[in-house]
């Protein structure tokens, strides 16, 4: 289906960039020194206003601490939202005969791609001066990303 369509990154513009939440949450006997590793755990969501051709990707991410010190975990949840606009969305998403959108898997990639790589240079600021300073948010392949708890919707 998609193989007539040429998909041009150059062709996405990131208009808007909304940091929804952003909360550390520390209990009072939490030892650094008994860190002992981070748990993480992404969810994104991608939507579309075809008629504007705008596509918004919701990203959040939840990182625990964990302490052999303490029964309670530290935890941080960051919340985004990314607005992008498509030039040729109109060739890369459209709505099947059963109204299911159909989406160019690169579109799919290049917008996961582009917001979790935004987001680790938020968290990597934001998260200066805590217990999770020296978490740098991992590298992921943006399919397995997609397939992860995403959901598309079409508005």
């Amino acid at each position: 289906m998609w193989d007539d369509v040429i998909f041009d990154p150059e062709k996405i513009q990131l208009l808007d960039f909304k940091l929804l939440k952003g909360q550390v949450e520390t209990p009072e006997d939490f030892d650094e020194e008994k860190l002992n590793g981070f748990d993480l755990d992404n969810t994104l969501k991608l939507g579309f206003n075809l008629g504007e051709k705008l596509a918004k990707v919701d990203l959040k991410i939840r990182i625990t601490a964990n302490s052999t010190s303490v029964s309670v975990a530290a935890f941080t949840l960051f919340e985004m939202a990314f607005i992008f606009q498509t030039a040729n969305l109109d060739e890369l998403a459209m709505l099947d005969d059963s109204q299911a959108l159909m989406l160019h898997p690169a579109l799919g990639n290049s917008l996961a791609a582009i917001a979790y790589s935004t987001a680790r240079g938020v968290l990597l600021t934001r998260l200066q001066g805590t217990i999770f300073q020296d978490f740098i948010l991992p590298v992921v392949s943006s399919t397995k990303l997609l397939m992860s708890d995403s959901q598309v919707v079409n508005k």
